[in-house]
């Protein structure tokens, strides 16, 4: 999925969400933090997806307990703006 508006630009106030098809996803924490770049295209089983660089607002520990890290790249499927339910 790929927005084509700013929802995600730099600066953006973002909560990381858990995984529903696959556990709690890489940050079992549902961490917030802030967009720091313009979105990057991977490669995805299904095509290209989006990612974002997020700063955290408090390091964070990934599902394998390695960290913390201060920021990660995330797909842009797992980030929701924050105050939007």
């Amino acid at each position: 999925m790929s927005t084509t508006d700013d929802t995600f630009s730099i600066g953006t106030k973002v909560k990381i969400l858990s995984d529903p098809e696959s556990g709690p996803g890489p940050w079992p924490a549902q961490p917030t933090g802030t967009i720091i770049s313009d979105a990057e295209i991977v490669d995805g089983r299904n095509g290209p997806l989006n990612t974002y660089w997020v700063q955290f607002d408090e390091p964070q520990y990934d599902t394998d307990r390695s960290g913390p890290y201060s920021k990660s790249q995330v797909l842009e499927k797992y980030l929701m703006v924050q105050g939007r339910s």
